[in-house]
C-alpha cells in the first residue's frame, strides 16, 4: 500500500483490516465450499479437516489447538510480531470456521466446481493474510526450521507433508477426495504466490544504503540469512554499500520492517528467484556474527564475495 505512510495509524489499520478480511474469506472457503464435499486444504488445516470428518469435533477449536505449538516455533524464526499477527489471523480464522459451520450453508455438491472455486477463495484469503504479515498454518514455520538444519527447501518440505495428508485422506475417504484436494492445493498455492506478489517461494532482496554493516548485522541474526556486500556509488549520492540476499516469502514482511527500522532512506528492490543451486536460502545461524567491512571502507566487490564465502563456511 505505497499512498500510505509506513508505521502510520492508516497503514497499520489497512494492513490489520487485510489481514482480518484474509482470515474470514479463507474461513468461508473451507465451510461454504470445500469441507461439505469432503476436499481438504494442506498443512495442519487438513490434519484438522480428517480428525473432524472423522469424530466430528468442531473444526475451529482443532485449527487452533494444532497450530499453537507452531506459533511457538515461529516466535523463534520470526519474532513477536509475528507471534502476534499470526496468533490474532489463526483465532479470527477459527472463529469464522465455526461461525459459517453452524450455518450448514454449502454452495455447490460439484466436488470440480469446488476445487477450482474453493481453491481459488481461499488462496486469496491465506495470500492476503501472508501480504499482512500474519499466517494461518503452522506448516510454513516448521518449514523454514527444517530447512535451515536440512537440505529440504521450504516448498519441499510443504509438499511431502501436504502429500502425506492427502495420501491419509485418500485411505480415510477416498481417492477421488484425496486428488480433488491435490488439486485444490496446487490452485491455492499460485494464487497465495500471486496475492501476496510474486510467483516464487524465494525472493533476491538487493538494498542499496549508507548502513550495511548494520543492516547486514541484523538480517544474519534476525533471520539467519547471509549477505553478500558490493561496494556501490551512485551518480549523485556518492559512495553506497550494496546488500545482496535470498529470503522465503514468508520472511519478506520482516525483512522489510527490519530495513525500515534501521535505514528509512534505504533502497530496496525485491525480485523472484526461478531457481536456487547451492545452500545461501538454508543458512542455520553462526555462532558469532562475521566482521563486515565498516561503511566507507576501501572493500572491492571481489573482497565483499570472499567475505560472504568465508560466512557461509563458518555457518555450514
Amino acid at each position: 500500500m505505497p499512498v500510505l505512510k509506513k508505521n502510520s495509524f492508516l497503514y497499520n489499520l489497512a494492513y490489520g483490516a487485510m489481514l482480518v478480511a484474509g482470515a474470514i474469506v479463507a474461513a468461508a472457503a473451507l465451510e461454504f465450499i470445500l469441507v461439505p464435499v469432503t476436499i481438504l486444504d494442506g498443512g495442519v488445516t487438513g490434519i484438522a479437516i480428517i480428525i473432524h470428518q472423522l469424530f466430528g469435533l468442531p473444526l475451529g477449536v482443532l485449527v487452533f489447538i494444532l497450530n499453537i505449538p507452531f506459533l511457538f516455533i515461529g516466535f523463534r524464526q520470526m519474532g513477536i510480531r509475528f507471534l502476534v499477527k499470526a496468533s490474532c489471523a489463526m483465532v479470527i480464522f477459527s472463529l469464522f470456521l465455526e461461525i459459517f459451520g453452524r450455518t450448514n450453508h454449502q454452495v455447490t455438491e460439484d466436488p470440480t466446481l469446488a476445487a477450482v472455486y474453493g481453491g481459488i477463495l481461499l488462496g486469496i484469503g491465506v495470500g492476503a493474510v501472508l501480504r499482512a504479515g500474519g499466517c494461518l498454518d503452522g506448516t510454513e514455520s516448521m518449514a523454514l526450521l527444517i530447512s535451515k538444519r536440512s537440505s529440504l527447501s521450504v516448498g519441499q518440505f510443504v509438499l511431502i507433508c501436504n502429500v502425506i495428508i492427502f495420501s491419509a485422506a485418500g485411505l480415510v475417504f477416498s481417492i477421488d477426495r484425496a486428488m480433488y484436494s491435490l488439486i485444490t492445493y496446487f490452485i491455492t498455492s499460485k494464487v497465495v504466490d500471486f496475492v501476496e506478489s510474486g510467483f516464487e517461494q524465494a525472493k533476491a532482496v538487493m538494498i542499496i544504503t549508507n548502513e550495511g554493516k548494520r543492516i547486514a548485522n541484523t538480517i544474519y541474526d534476525r533471520l539467519g540469512r547471509t549477505v553478500t556486500i558490493i561496494e556501490g556509488e551512485g551518480l549523485i549520492s556518492g559512495k553506497k554499500v550494496v546488500l545482496y540476499c535470498v529470503v522465503t516469502r514468508i520472511e519478506l514482511h520482516e525483512l522489510k520492517r527490519l530495513i525500515r527500522d534501521d535505514d528509512a532512506s534505504a533502497f530496496m528492490t525485491v525480485s523472484d528467484v526461478s531457481e536456487i543451486v547451492g545452500k545461501h536460502i538454508k543458512k542455520r545461524r553462526a555462532k558469532r556474527l562475521p566482521d563486515f567491512p565498516d561503511e566507507g571502507s576501501s572493500t572491492t566487490a571481489a573482497e565483499a564475495a570472499e567475505i560472504t564465502v568465508t560466512q557461509a563456511e563458518e555457518v555450514d
